[in-house]
C-alpha cells in the first residue's frame, strides 16, 4: 500500500470530476449530465470510509462552487450533508448489489439535489425546470460503471 499517494489520486480524480462537470456541452445534452464530482465524492467515501469523509465533501462542493460560479456554499453544504449520508449508509452501501447500490447513489444525489434547490429559492434565483433532476437518474444509471473503473484505479494503483 502506497498511502502517500491516495491523496493526490483522490484530488486528481475530483479535478478530473470538476473539469468534466463544466466542459462544454451542447444544449441539448446539458441536462443530461451526470453528477460527476458528486459521485466522486461518494466513491472515495464508499471505498476508503477511513480516509475520506465529510470534509473531503465540503472541499469538493466548494472546487463546484468555484468552477460552476455559484453561489459559494450552495454545493458545500449540499456536498457536505450528501458526504455525512454517505458515511452513515457506507457499510449498508458496501453490501448492496450493483443495482441496489446504484438506487442508493440516486437517493443520495437526490437529497443533494434538494438541498441546492432549497438554497436557491432561499436566495430568490429563478426555480430550474423538471430537467434539474434528470442528471440524478442519469447518474444512477451510470454508476455501476463508473464504481468499477474508480475500483480498477484503486486496485492498480493499491489504493485500499
Amino acid at each position: 500500500m502506497l498511502a502517500g499517494r491516495t491523496p493526490w489520486v483522490i484530488v486528481l480524480t475530483l479535478g478530473a470530476a470538476g473539469f468534466l462537470s463544466i466542459v462544454h456541452m451542447p444544449d441539448w445534452a446539458v441536462d443530461y449530465r451526470p453528477q460527476w464530482t458528486a459521485m466522486t465524492v461518494i466513491f472515495w467515501i464508499t471505498t476508503l470510509p477511513d480516509r475520506v469523509g465529510v470534509f473531503w465533501a465540503f472541499f469538493a462542493g466548494l472546487m463546484m462552487d468555484v468552477v460552476t460560479g455559484s453561489l459559494l456554499g450552495q454545493h458545500a453544504l449540499s456536498f457536505s450533508v450528501m458526504g455525512y449520508l454517505t458515511v452513515e449508509l457506507e457499510q449498508r452501501i458496501a453490501l448492496f448489489r450493483a443495482w441496489q447500490q446504484a438506487v442508493s447513489i440516486w437517493l443520495i444525489l437526490t437529497v443533494e439535489r434538494l438541498l441546492s434547490l432549497w438554497v436557491l429559492s432561499a436566495t430568490n434565483q429563478p426555480t430550474p425546470s423538471l430537467s434539474y433532476w434528470t442528471t440524478t437518474f442519469v447518474s444512477m444509471l451510470l454508476w455501476p460503471w463508473f464504481a468499477a473503473a474508480l475500483r480498477g484505479l484503486v486496485r492498480r494503483l493499491d489504493l485500499a
